[in-house]
């Protein structure tokens, strides 16, 4: 009897011990297939029920079943983790497992540019990360969420300096925000800030300024000269008359061509109307029209104009008699052109 119970004990070692080869076996088998890297998402309030649907959806895996019992072996399943994550070829189930359940996602790359407004920044970062277009526009709508960080709604698109940057897709309304103002405060270094204050410029001011810069030049190479006018004109104060803001302030960006009953248009962003820079940026601001405010050229030019030869350069002039020569030229090619507005 006794020889008959130490068999039994050592034939389930034996099998106990084979199991647990073969479980581990499964653990770390490559699962999944040999190609390019896949990305799937995984929105906030996904169960393991729809990770699996997913991973079936790409196709990636060689065994759904044993992707499942390494799942089990590791407590992975009762909770997963939202976001956006890359699985690369040949990875095992316990790769896997481990990257999923630690929730070790991998950034998108984010875009933006030629943003004029916060609402079309909400359309164009909604369809980069889970945050929706209605979710973003509706924390750019309330003014508790960034009135302690110094902004209000007019001011706020100064925040988002355009470019490229890596966030974790499942960012939401606020996350995708704080991520931008660090952002914009890394910009506003010292160095900056005090470049801005020698020109009597707040951080604000100064990306007010860069989007009309940003507005009236077609050449990046002339947007130092841009500022340089403006800026004297403020100092002079002198309106800064930039047809830019007249299109902010009647809501059509597609005018070409600004007429007297453009510039009557009663708005603080008119600044035919109004003196000063206008009470916000009209766009979202680049770093180069940034950079142009801040390096703004020196010279003594008061006024610029499209050149007529389709060029997108300006003449610029000192004086009003210069000017209206070149304006005049400007409107009979406009006349020859049958633009009319």
């Amino acid at each position: 009897m006794k020889k008959i119970l130490l068999t039994l004990f050592y034939f389930l070692l034996c099998a106990g011990f084979v199991l647990i080869v073969l479980l581990w076996a499964v653990v770390l088998r490559e699962n999944v297939n040999a190609g390019e890297p896949v990305r799937i998402f995984l929105p906030a309030g996904s169960d393991f029920r729809a990770l699996n649907d997913t991973l079936d959806r790409v196709g990636i895996l060689r065994s759904r079943k044993s992707f499942i019992i390494t799942s089990r072996l590791k407590s992975f399943g009762k909770t997963v983790k939202p976001g956006s994550y890359v699985i690369e070829p040949g990875m095992s189930n316990n790769s896997l497992v481990n990257m999923l359940r630690s929730g070790r996602q991998t950034p998108v790359m984010v875009t933006f540019n030629n943003i004029r407004t916060l609402d079309e920044l909400a359309g164009r970062i909604g369809d980069q990360i889970e945050a929706d277009s209605a979710s973003l526009a509706a924390f750019f709508d309330d003014g508790s969420n960034y009135s302690a960080d110094g902004f209000e709604r007019r001011t706020l698109i100064a925040v988002f300096i355009p470019d490229t940057y890596e966030i974790y897709w499942s960012a939401d309304a606020r996350s995708f925000y704080r991520r931008m103002l660090k952002e914009y405060r890394d910009y506003w270094n010292d160095d900056r800030t005090e470049m801005a204050e020698a020109r009597g410029l707040t951080p604000v001011e100064v990306s007010t300024l860069a989007s009309i810069v940003d507005e009236e030049a077609s050449r990046e190479d002339e947007k130092p000269r841009i500022a340089g006018v403006y800026l004297n004109r403020l100092r002079l104060g002198m309106p800064l008359q930039a047809d830019p803001t007249v299109k902010f302030a009647v809501n059509d960006f597609t005018l070409r061509r600004i007429l007297n009953r453009h510039l009557e248009v009663d708005s603080p962003y008119n600044t035919y109307k109004f003196p000063g820079l206008p009470p916000g940026p009209i766009r979202c601001p680049s770093r180069s029209g940034l950079d142009a405010v801040l390096n703004a050229e020196k010279h003594e030019y008061l006024f610029f104009v499209a050149k007529y030869d389709g060029s997108g350069y300006h003449h610029f002039t000192r004086t009003l008699a210069e000017h209206n020569r070149y304006a005049s030229a400007y409107r009979r090619e406009l006349n020859r052109r049958r633009i009319y507005q």
